[in-house]
């Protein structure tokens, strides 16, 4: 069976919401980018049950379309990916190094799928990713172009060089942090293409492997306009956006089985322990 025949492009747009103009634009490529983060949550519960998630467009129409699900990153780039082909953008798949918090890019492998989009009648491509489990997430994709502030749904970004061993430009995606008045580095990438064979191997790994974070406590973030929410194990953290952080812990399994549902609009399984440790 095809990609085109397994992805509906209709339902796909219903549930995100999207009722604008479907050309292969700028302006189009933001709004579905922005209205797909708001819509769908970010979540793990398939590698949390040790199971990796399908890459399967029919099986990602089931699953973050049809239900009330999400899923992690490489999930919601194919999707995403799958959309964009449908209304015309010819899409390039990237896999970056995520370096939130590490010591420096070569410490960590390359796990995070991202998309580069080309925009017809436009010289330079964008940078796209609706699948970053993390504040500094964009929400709308940024023109690949280095050393240039771009903000997007109120979240500043930039992209940058850095300096590496190998023969590819390596390119850096910061976000502003408000707090801090500083740039935070979020992951670094090659413009090398990656392929769907390549995405069942990462996928495989990151969603079983008892090293992989994402098999080893929940991790769930819902985006909207005026916060971030996300629940990380058993700390429930909304950041608002002028800026403003709260955290609280989450009370135990009834609790956060609750905010699955009434917060992140996500119906876990029945019977899956949710909080593990």
């Amino acid at each position: 069976m095809s990609e085109s025949v397994q992805f509906d492009l209709d339902v796909y747009l219903r549930r995100i919401g999207w009722e604008g103009e479907r050309r292969a634009d700028a302006a189009t490529l933001r709004g579905v980018h922005l209205a797909h983060t708001r819509a769908i949550p970010f979540e793990n519960l398939d590698p949390l049950r040790g199971q990796a998630p399908s890459l399967d467009p029919a099986d990602l129409m089931a699953k973050l379309v049809h239900s009330r699900r999400g899923g992690y990153c490489y999930e919601h780039n194919t999707l995403f990916a799958c959309a964009l082909k449908a209304l015309g953008f010819p899409v390039t798949l990237l896999v970056a190094r995520v370096v939130l918090g590490a010591d420096s890019i070569a410490s960590r492998p390359r796990t995070h799928m991202a998309l580069l989009v080309e925009v017809p009648g436009e010289a330079r491509p964008y940078f796209a990713d609706v699948g970053f489990g993390a504040v500094g997430s964009l929400l709308e994709p940024v023109p690949l172009v280095a050393d240039t502030e771009f903000t997007g749904a109120g979240r500043r970004h930039r992209l940058v060089h850095a300096p590496h061993d190998g023969p590819l430009e390596m390119w850096v995606l910061e976000a502003h942090d408000r707090v801090k008045d500083d740039w935070t580095a979020q992951y670094a990438f090659t413009l090398e293409p990656f392929e769907k064979p390549d995405f069942d191997v990462i996928n495989w790994y990151v969603g079983t492997s008892p090293r992989s974070p994402f098999t080893r406590r929940l991790y769930v973030q819902n985006v909207r306009a005026d916060r971030h929410l996300l629940l990380d194990g058993r700390l429930l953290t909304e950041t608002r956006a002028d800026g403003t952080v709260t955290e609280r812990e989450v009370t135990g399994e009834a609790e956060a089985r609750r905010l699955l549902q009434e917060e992140f609009g996500i119906s876990a399984p029945e019977g899956m322990t949710l909080l593990t440790g």
